[in-house]
């Protein structure tokens, strides 16, 4: 799958998966520079999407007049 059509969530499972073997120590060099540099795409497509989705947010929070609306959070809990 490429690295662009990954949703956020797959990106950071796929993360998580890499983190984990890298800690574990046990790959050859290779194989751990080749998960590292997967790694990296992967936090900056994550990064990206994060942006465009706070840019989104902000678009849709804006009054009539452009400016940014800020709302209290609150909890359904």
């Amino acid at each position: 799958m490429a690295e662009e059509s990954k949703t956020f969530e797959a990106a950071m499972a796929r993360l998580e998966e890499i983190v984990g073997l890298l800690e574990g120590g046990q790959l050859p060099m290779e194989e751990a520079l080749r998960l590292f540099e997967e790694g990296t795409g992967l936090v900056q497509s994550g990064s990206r999407l994060l942006d465009e989705a706070q840019l989104q947010v902000a678009k849709l929070m804006k009054g009539p007049d452009g400016v940014p609306v800020e709302t209290e959070f609150e909890s359904d809990v």
